[in-house]
C-alpha cells in the first residue's frame, strides 16, 4: 500500500525528525550514570561497609531542549504520525532534565516518567512490573521442586569468546560488523554499540552467557541501530533514548529465548532486579540493597554491579534509584505478544518492521504509514530466528494451540496418577 502525501508533508516530517535526532545526541543516560572502577575498588576495599561515594557531570538539557522546543513549532499532535513525533519530543525532554538531575531525587521522579516504576499499572495489561517480577519468582521456585541433575557449566575465557564472536557478527553483518576488543577495564562483562564489542578480558563465560552476548548484544541492539543509521529520512530511528528501552530490551530477551540462550537464574535475575528497585524505592541504601544480592551472586563482584545497575544515578542513601531496569519483564511481555499478534493477524510485515530502528511497539502504527510514504526503509539486518522465521512459526503454533487449552484438568490426571509411583534414580 502507498500513501500520497505531498513533497512539502514529507519535508516537515524529515525536518522534525532531524531536530529530534539532534536533541537525542546529548542524552546518552548510561554513560552519564556510569560509575568509575575505582569506586569498585574502594567500596571493598573498605570491607564492602561503606556507601560507595560518586559524584556526576550533570547535563546540560538546554540544548536539547531548545532543539525539542523548534521541532514541537512543526508538530501538530492530530495525526498517526504527528502523535508519534510528539511522544518522542516528549520522552527526549524529559530523558534531558533526568540527566541534569543525576545524583539527586528528581533524577529519580523524572527516571519513573520515562521507565517507569515496580508498583505503576503498566498499559493495557492489568499488572505491574512488580507483579510480573513476583510471578516469575513463583514459577521459578515450584520448579525448585524439580529434582535434575543439571551438569555444572564449563566455562571459556574472554580470549575464546571474542574469537567466536567475531566470526559471528563478520558472517551475519558482513563489512558493518561491529568490532570485538577486548579491555581490560569494564563494569559488566561485555558491552556492545553499533560499532564495538567490548569484552572484560578477566571475564569467564559459559556456553549461555556467549549465546545471549551473541543474540541479544549483537544480533538486536547492534542490528537495529545500523539499520536506524540507514533511516536517512528519519534520523531519529538511529536514537536509542529511554522511550525506546522497553522494546528494545523486550526484543533481546525474547531472542535470548527464541535462541535458547536463556535459563533460569537469567530469568531470576530479571526478576530480582524489580525487587531491589522497588527495595530502594522504600528507603534501602547502596549497603542494604547489596547485601540482598549478596545472597542471590555468585560473587560479591556479581552483587556489587547488581547494586550499582539500582542506584547509577540515584541517590545511594536509598528513596530514588534508577528504574531502567523494571522495563525488561515487561518488554518481554509486550514483545512476545505483539509476535503472536502479528502471527495470528497475518502481519509478517510488522515483524520486519520491528526492526528498522531505535522504537517502540506503540510506534508501529506510525511507522506502517510513514513506510507507505516511502519514508521507512526495510531493515537490512535481521536476527536469523526472523531471516530464517521456521523455528519461531512452530513456536508461536504451539503456544497458541496451548493457550486455547485449559491444562488444569491433565496436570490433575497426571498428578494423581504420580501420587504414588516410586521416584526413579539411576
Amino acid at each position: 500500500m502507498t500513501i500520497n502525501v505531498s513533497d512539502r508533508e514529507k519535508d516537515r516530517i524529515r525536518r522534525v525528525s532531524g531536530l529530534l535526532y539532534q536533541a537525542s545526541k546529548s542524552i546518552r543516560v548510561l554513560s552519564s550514570v556510569d560509575w568509575p572502577q575505582e569506586v569498585k575498588a574502594e567500596f571493598f576495599a573498605k570491607g564492602a561497609q561503606e556507601l560507595p561515594q560518586v559524584s556526576y557531570q550533570p547535563l546540560d538539557p538546554t540544548p536539547a531542549i531548545e532543539a525539542v522546543r523548534e521541532a514541537r513549532r512543526e508538530i501538530a499532535p492530530f495525526t498517526l504520525v504527528d502523535v508519534w513525533l510528539e511522544r518522542q519530543a516528549d520522552t527526549l525532554e524529559r530523558s534531558a532534565r533526568m540527566l541534569a538531575a543525576v545524583g539527586t531525587t528528581a533524577f529519580f521522579e523524572y527516571g519513573r516518567q520515562v521507565y517507569g516504576e515496580p508498583t505503576a499499572p503498566l498499559r493495557v495489561v492489568p499488572l505491574t512490573p512488580l507483579q510480573l517480577a513476583e510471578s516469575v519468582r513463583d514459577t521459578i521456585e515450584q520448579l525448585s521442586r524439580i529434582e535434575m541433575d543439571i551438569a555444572p557449566p564449563a566455562y571459556h575465557d574472554a580470549e575464546e569468546v571474542a574469537q567466536d564472536i567475531e566470526r559471528a557478527v563478520r558472517a551475519h553483518f558482513g563489512e558493518a560488523a561491529p568490532k570485538v576488543v577486548l579491555v581490560d577495564k569494564l563494569s559488566a562483562n561485555a558491552l556492545a554499540t553499533a560499532k564495538e564489542i567490548r569484552i572484560r578480558r578477566d571475564a569467564r563465560f559459559t556456553d549461555r552467557d556467549a549465546s545471549q552476548l551473541l543474540h541479544h548484544e549483537a544480533y538486536i541492539h547492534c542490528a537495529t541501530s545500523l539499520n536506524g543509521r540507514a533511516q536517512t529520512d528519519l534520523p531519529i530511528l538511529a536514537a536509542g533514548h529511554p522511550g525506546t528501552t522497553r522494546t528494545q530490551e523486550g526484543l533481546a530477551v525474547f531472542a535470548e529465548i527464541i535462541s535458547g540462550s536463556m535459563e533460569l537464574d537469567r530469568m531470576r535475575r530479571l526478576a530480582d532486579r524489580v525487587f531491589a528497585i522497588q527495595m530502594a524505592i522504600e528507603g534501602a541504601d547502596f549497603l542494604e540493597v547489596y547485601r540482598y544480592f549478596l545472597e542471590r551472586a555468585a560473587t560479591p563482584d556479581q552483587a556489587f554491579e547488581n547494586t550499582r545497575r539500582v542506584f547509577r544515578g540515584g541517590v545511594i542513601s536509598g528513596g530514588a534509584p534508577f528504574t531502567k531496569d523494571v522495563v525488561y519483564l515487561f518488554g518481554l511481555l509486550q514483545v512476545s505478544n505483539a509476535v503472536r499478534a502479528t502471527f495470528a493477524t497475518g502481519r509478517s510485515d510488522v515483524l520486519q518492521l520491528l526492526f528498522c530502528g531505535k522504537l517502540d511497539i506503540l510506534d508501529i502504527p506510525a511507522l506502517c504509514e510513514l513506510a507507505a510514504m516511502g519514508l521507512v526503509r526495510a531493515p537490512v539486518y535481521l536476527p536469523p530466528w526472523i531471516s530464517d522465521p521456521r523455528y519461531l512459526l512452530a513456536l508461536l503454533t504451539y503456544s497458541t494451540f496451548m493457550h486455547r487449552v485449559d491444562t488444569g484438568a491433565l496436570v490433575e490426571v497426571a498428578e494423581r496418577v504420580l501420587a504414588n509411583a516410586p521416584i526413579v534414580k539411576f
